[in-house]
């Protein structure tokens, strides 16, 4: 078997791609670049995330957001990788490639007959069961493409002082929370008083929400019932009932490109969707307790909702959030009588700011 494999170089921050040979070493890759510069990848922080068909090139990546990744044609790279010990079992076994090809082939014919069995006897009440078996790392390839539609770069606000307060909320509301899904909040100027969740933990706020609270506890209790739409997968589930068959197959065959097409159709979901009563429920119940986990004042998102309830009724400040977030009233009464039991003392948030000047940063 080979010890040294020929593989591309991308840094994640250029679309370059640079020749590179690869050996392992010890727990890790030694990554030798054209021209003599050499790097090591610890094993621990390496994620496959392509490679596991005939055929089809492996893909390496190391990072955050934006990873460095390496592309290799050899599969006996993953052999080598697997020999290694417990680390390297992490990493798909080469010799089930064509086998997976098969049972993806009949899985994808099966889904299909699924689906237009679905379209006759009711998608909604299947689409929780297909979300959940959605990959991660494909709903946040659509939450991305989503929210690229919805919130394109120049409508976003770059104010740094506000981004990294709402950056400190989000780390408090999640810091008992499981790291399935990396929550990254968008702000973006537009007057209209709304907030959405994309699939794969991607959270979109406008400019008129932020600015009508009054407190940033207010803003937590928003995002924590945000964050759950995500945690409970609903707006992944709105968008597989919405969307034709193709996006169940993709789904089961792995294939990104198809799922990344999809980006526009589901910033189409998302920009109309209405939440049922039955997820909403689910959001404010568990949003309420990650608030308490938090040592958040619960009370502050329902205060939130009462300085907002009037616009349910038709008054003149109608507001958009409500109606992607129906049933205000009860949902106020159902928070009110959860909250009567809290005994906790919440602990304020500080944000070193003046925060009525700091929710109006990004509109200045």
């Amino acid at each position: 078997m080979s010890t040294v494999f020929a593989a591309h170089y991308l840094d994640g921050q250029t679309p370059a791609r640079r020749r590179a040979s690869i050996r392992i070493v010890g727990m890790g890759l030694e990554i030798t670049l054209e021209g003599g510069a050499t790097m090591r990848w610890p094993l621990g922080e390496i994620r496959q995330t392509q490679g596991i068909y005939a055929g089809e090139q492996i893909r390496l990546e190391r990072g955050g957001a934006m990873p460095e990744i390496l592309v290799v044609d050899d599969p006996a790279l993953l052999v080598a990788l697997r020999s290694t010990g417990a680390e390297g079992r992490r990493f798909h076994d080469s010799r089930r490639r064509r086998l997976r090809v098969h049972l993806t082939a009949l899985a994808a014919l099966a889904v299909v007959a699924i689906g237009a069995a679905l379209h006759v006897w009711g998608i909604p009440a299947a689409s929780s069961v297909v979300a959940s078996v959605v990959p991660v790392a494909w709903e946040d390839r659509i939450g991305s493409a989503a929210v690229a539609q919805l919130a394109p770069r120049d409508r976003r606000c770059l104010d740094t002082a506000l981004q990294a307060t709402v950056d400190a909320i989000v780390a408090r509301l999640i810091v008992r929370e499981p790291d399935t899904y990396h929550i990254r909040v968008t702000i973006v100027d537009d007057p209209a008083v709304n907030a959405f969740a994309a699939p794969g933990g991607r959270i979109v706020v406008l400019r008129g929400l932020l600015e009508r609270t009054r407190t940033p506890e207010e803003l937590a209790g928003v995002l924590a019932h945000e964050i759950q739409h995500v945690y409970h997968r609903h707006s992944t589930q709105l968008i597989v009932q919405h969307m034709s068959a193709g996006l169940l197959v993709a789904a089961v065959a792995g294939d990104v490109s198809t799922l990344m097409a999809y980006g526009l159709e589901a910033a189409r979901v998302l920009g109309t969707l209405r939440y049922s009563r039955q997820y909403e429920t689910e959001a404010d119940v568990a949003g309420l307790r990650m608030l308490v986990a938090a040592r958040i004042d619960p009370r502050a998102l329902i205060s939130f909702l009462q300085l907002m309830a009037p616009a349910e009724t038709g008054a003149p400040t109608a507001l958009d959030y409500f109606g992607s977030h129906p049933a205000i009233v009860e949902r106020i009464a159902t928070l009110e009588r959860l909250a009567a039991e809290v005994r906790d003392t919440p602990t304020p948030i500080t944000t070193g700011h003046d925060w009525k000047k700091l929710s109006r940063s990004c509109g200045a």
